[in-house]
């Protein structure tokens, strides 16, 4: 590059070099928040991956309740009509 020789000239470069500078710094400044972005992104999927294997072991350790619930009615209900037959 050419430096020019009259003042302007001069002041223009300075000044583009400033903002050569200025956008430098502005886009490491957005590649960091990128970057960070990325990561939290990551982590999040492993959230997510984590949450859906925990709650599909919750589901498969879940299904006896309802079976248990219901042989815990028959029961109850049998007893009860066990002891309205044995009445006098």
């Amino acid at each position: 590059m050419t430096i020019p020789s009259d003042p302007a000239g001069v002041a223009v470069a300075v000044e583009l070099e400033k903002i050569r500078g200025e956008l430098t710094a502005g886009f490491a400044r957005v590649d960091g928040s990128l970057a960070l972005l990325v990561q939290r992104g990551d982590q999040t999927d492993r959230q997510l991956a984590d949450h859906e294997t925990r709650l599909d072991q919750l589901e498969r350790a879940r299904w006896p309740l309802p079976s248990l619930a219901a042989l815990v009615a028959v029961c109850g209900l049998a007893l009860s009509l066990w002891q309205f037959a044995a009445r006098p």
